[in-house]
């Protein structure tokens, strides 16, 4: 259960872009949260935009939710090492106990019709004329979410991490989180 949260707000920075900031924010929280390795903390991105493609974000305030317990040992980490100059944190609180609860999920996307084309080729041993015959430029979608970008530790490539806010309950869903705090069964409070 949800019962406490901490508001991390990116600072503007002239050295360095919002979009750059909320990635790196988001990466050492990622590996924190790997290291934390209990599935009891969540985020939320309260001032997310889901607007046209060009004005979407997540916002500049990443809210962490968990017990007042599980949240301390998380900060206890010092995840936030060489961040401290371009966020600002609140104090641990109490989420406000007639919130209603939202999920916050990843959502992934087929994109790139060259990409898999390439793994088409990779797995099967086909030619670059035979994975495009397979796979027409038609199944690339354009997710119109708002994403963080990351860069895979295992692989080294740069993904996008697509944050969908869903429906919102009057009642709190309990599950796992993810690693990266998102959980398509659990929900966190939406305030």
């Amino acid at each position: 259960m949800t019962t406490h949260y901490i508001d991390i707000t990116l600072l503007p920075d002239p050295e360095f872009s919002h979009a750059h900031l909320l990635g790196a924010l988001v990466s050492k929280l990622h590996r924190a949260l790997v290291q934390h390795g209990a599935g009891d903390i969540g985020v939320s991105f309260p001032h997310h935009v889901n607007a046209p493609r060009h004005q979407r974000t997540l916002g500049s305030v990443l809210r962490l939710h968990g017990t007042a317990q599980a949240l301390a040992a998380l900060m206890e980490q010092k995840w936030l090492k060489g961040m401290h100059d371009h966020v600002q944190l609140t104090p641990l609180a109490a989420a406000p106990s007639d919130a209603p609860h939202r999920l916050v999920l990843r959502r992934q996307f087929k994109t790139s019709a060259e990409r898999l084309r390439r793994r088409r080729m990779q797995r099967k041993g086909e030619t670059a004329e035979q994975a495009a015959a397979s796979i027409p430029d038609s199944v690339e979608r354009r997710p119109d979410l708002p994403f963080v970008q990351l860069r895979s530790r295992s692989t080294g490539h740069p993904f996008c991490l697509f944050v969908a806010h869903g429906p919102v309950f009057e009642k709190p869903l309990t599950g796992r989180f993810n690693a990266y705090g998102l959980g398509p069964l659990a929900s966190v409070p939406w305030f």
